[in-house]
Parts: structure tokens; sequence; C-alpha cells
């Protein structure tokens, strides 16, 4: 049985990320081991040092901390993700274990209709019928290219052979590791914001992904958040 889904996943599985973690980050190079002090302090109180750091691009004390997110989402999604280097990865394998049958297909808020030419071009809605088109066309390749998966994997080809027929609208997961500071710079390239002082085009689905992540990271160290879009939304 085939799945659509429309939409992706997003978890903060584990972090180590705290405003602080800037803080003593920033201060060991006029305090030396008393900037570890600042690990107990109220980070409210030094608020404009991480502003200062943002402004400034002091971009090194933003690294000291982690956070890993479980992310499903289409392969499409990752093999753009992949391009961020800095960044640890851990993806499920089609080598290893039976892909299972998950597909992505635009909601009806997705814009389907490209306009201009490249570097000019804007996005426009979809007719009711282009979007019942993609629905139509997308689910029925979908079905097709499981069902010939699954005929190679009963009739005993190996996963890593059977799974080059798969589309890439197939949803995966992974883990995916970051500091602060790499975050940022996603963010920066993959979510489209009017407070960003250099304007990112990026594609809606791995927008998605970078909005729950830019959420659960505004939770974990709100005062960086608030200097981040303060100051155009520029990874320092």
């Amino acid at each position: 049985m085939v799945k659509i889904q429309s939409d992706v996943t997003v978890e903060l599985v584990k972090h180590s990320a705290s405003d602080s973690d800037v803080l003593w980050a920033a201060r060991v190079s006029t305090a030396g081991e008393q900037s570890l002090e600042e690990v107990h302090k109220d980070p409210q109180r030094s608020k404009g040092l991480i502003n200062f750091l943002m402004r400034d691009r002091h971009g090194s004390p933003f690294e000291h901390n982690s956070m890993t997110f479980f992310i499903s989402a289409p392969i499409f999604v990752f093999r753009e993700f992949h391009r961020h280097r800095v960044w640890s990865y851990n993806e499920e394998s089609g080598r290893y274990r039976e892909l299972q049958p998950v597909f992505y297909v635009p909601g009806k808020d997705r814009k389907l209709v490209q306009e201009g030419r490249p570097g000019k071009y804007v996005f426009a809605d979809g007719t009711d019928e282009q979007h019942a088109l993609v629905e139509r066309v997308m689910e029925g390749s979908y079905r097709q290219s499981y069902a010939a998966y699954q005929e190679m994997l009963e009739a005993g080809i190996a996963r890593e052979v059977a799974r080059a027929v798969l589309p890439v609208g197939l949803f995966s997961s992974m883990y995916a590791t970051c500091n602060a500071r790499a975050l940022m710079h996603f963010l920066s390239l993959r979510t489209k914001d009017d407070r960003a002082a250099v304007q990112s085009f990026p594609q809606r689905e791995i927008e998605m992904v970078a909005e729950k992540m830019e959420a659960l990271w505004a939770e974990l160290m709100p005062l960086t958040h608030e200097a981040f879009n303060g100051n155009g939304r520029v990874a320092p």
C-alpha cells in the first residue's frame, strides 16, 4: 500500500545548546578559565555581548554547542541538505533495509507554476486542475515504481539493485547534527524571510524542514535567535 504525504517531520532528539554556551566561549579570550563562571549565570545579563558577536561576525563562539535532529523528508530534499558539508549525517540505507512506500505529493498550498527565466523566475499558485494532475500523475508513478521494486525483491534481487527504480519523491530519514553557527548558515540559505539582509529563494520542501528546525532552535537559544534576526539573518 503506497502512502502519500505532503509534510515533513523534524524532531530534536538530543542537544547541548544554550545561549550561555556562546558567552563562556566568547569570554575565554579575556577571562581565561574564569569564563566558565558564565555557564551558571543568567544569559539575559549578557544579551548585548551576543548581539555584538553576531553584528561584528565573531562566529566561533556560536560553535560550542550541538543539536541532533531526526528528519523525515523526500530524498530530493536530502540531496540539497547534504550540500551543507559541516553537518554530520546518518541516513537510512536502501542497501540494508526494505524501503517503505511513503511518497511525497505537494499540498494544496504549494505553488506549482514557474514563471520567468532562470534567475528571474517566480512561482505562482496552480489551478485546481493542475493540482489534481500533479496528484494523479505522481501517485500513479509511485505505485508503478514501488510495484517494480517489490517484484524484484520477491525474485531475490538484492535491495541495493532493486532500489534503483525508486524515485526521489520517496521519503527517507536521517539524523543531522550541527552547531548554531552551521544552523544559522543553513537558515540564511534555506528560508525566505523579510528580515534577511540578503534574500534567498529556497525550494519550498527544504524550507519546510528549515522552518521546523528554526522553531526548535529558537526555544533552546532565544537570545542568539533574536540576534540572528536582528542582524539580517546573516550567519556570523
